[in-house]
């Protein structure tokens, strides 16, 4: 990604909820934003970037959507009051975060939560409507007529943060998706999207800036911390992915560990328990152990049996295999993963990776090889791609 990219992709969310919360309408908004990316995209790597970028596209925007107005009211026969109107402010009301308004306009409690979510990740997170259909493993036009449904229902909407206790599970919801893309991109040659965890996080920490006592926010801010701390040793110098069992816990981020056990901790003490909690503990158990061998899976798996029951879930389903198995032996973890119903697990690439993994445990090297292969097939990340071939290649007779 060049620094002009990177920038335009840093303020489109910005410049978007600037044009919102001063004209309404959030796809005539999004259309003019849309054209001002474009004519960034085409003007700024040969004339350079302008000293004030944001200013630039919310003018250049502003314009858009003017001239948008003053078409549709013209044909309503009231160009003389459009003609009147102010023009717009060059920048949006200072002191207020553009970005986090916005993800609250997405999560407007007219739309149901999946259109929610969905349309946020679209709109702030700046993902593709195929990577939020993996992230919620459903088809990817399921995807598309959610988030044009909820454009239409948006339709006229300004910026107003006054529901915010309302629309904060889905605001935690969304923010989760986003980093759980960039932690481990569902597709590409990429292993992590950092720009994704990054932003994911600096939203985290401003939630939790504000709601301090909120268990939930905190539990996810720790769990991002927690997790986004074994990125530097999830790659090997040539990019290859590092299991975590493999990883050298010398290069994690002991910084964020530390911040990230804290919160939990206190969290754990002060607030009801939720399932961002839950898994934060669970991530505190892996960063706390100082090898592989010494990870307290008992502990692990009892956190797991009471996140089933707070959020149960296929991905729940899967790692709580997982722990299982680390319990109580690879047999069980596999009568276990036999056990798992459900259409969704059942067709992602993990089940065949964990299944892989558990019969190359019990010695059954020929359906471990066919297992991995498998999830090798299922999945569109090339660093797990490459990750799982050669684990069956080592398997080969």
């Amino acid at each position: 990604m060049t620094e002009v990219e990177g920038l335009l992709r840093e303020l489109a969310p910005q410049v978007l909820a600037a044009l919102v919360r001063r004209y309404g309408g959030f796809d005539t908004c999004e259309d003019a934003v849309q054209e001002a990316l474009l004519a960034a995209a085409q003007q700024w790597p040969a004339e350079g970037v302008p000293d004030h970028p944001k200013g630039w596209l919310i003018t250049t925007a502003s314009r858009r959507r003017i001239e948008q107005w003053r078409s549709e009211t013209a044909r309503q026969r009231r160009e003389q009051a459009v003609a009147l109107a102010e023009p717009p402010d060059p920048e949006p009301v200072a002191g207020v975060d553009d970005t986090l308004t916005l993800l609250l306009l997405c999560c407007h409690p007219s739309l149901p939560r999946p259109s929610q979510v969905a349309l946020t990740l679209r709109a702030v997170g700046g993902l593709t409507t195929a990577e939020i259909a993996r992230a919620f493993l459903v088809p990817e036009a399921t995807i598309g007529q959610r988030i044009s449904r909820a454009k239409q229902k948006l339709r006229g909407e300004r910026l107003t943060s006054d529901e915010r206790p309302e629309r904060l599970a889905a605001v935690l919801q969304v923010l989760y998706l986003i980093f759980t893309e960039g932690h481990t991109a569902s597709s590409g040659d990429a292993l992590s999207r950092v720009d994704l965890t990054t932003e994911a996080i600096r939203l985290v920490r401003q939630l939790h800036a504000e709601l301090p006592d909120d268990g939930e926010v905190t539990g996810l801010l720790a769990l991002m911390l927690l997790t986004d701390a074994r990125r530097p040793a999830r790659v090997d110098e040539t990019g290859a992915l590092v299991p975590l069992a493999d990883q050298d816990r010398t290069r994690w981020n002991r910084a964020f560990i530390e911040e990230g056990v804290s919160l939990i901790t206190k969290a754990l003490a002060t607030a009801p328990v939720g399932p961002y909690q839950l898994q934060a503990a669970i991530a505190a158990v892996h960063d706390e152990a100082p090898t592989a061998a010494e990870t307290d899976w008992a502990e692990i798996l009892t956190l797991y049996d009471l996140l089933r029951v707070v959020a149960p879930g296929p991905m729940v389903t899967l790692n709580r295999v997982v722990a299982f198995a680390q319990v109580h032996g690879p047999a069980a973890g596999l009568a276990e993963l036999a056990a798992a119903t459900g259409p969704a697990p059942a067709k992602h690439h993990r089940v065949d990776a964990i299944r892989a993994h558990l019969l190359e445990l019990s010695g059954d090297a020929a359906g471990a090889r066919e297992a991995y292969l498998a999830a090798a097939r299922r999945t569109l990340s090339l660093p797990e791609q490459a990750y799982l071939q050669s684990r069956a290649a080592k398997l080969e007779p």
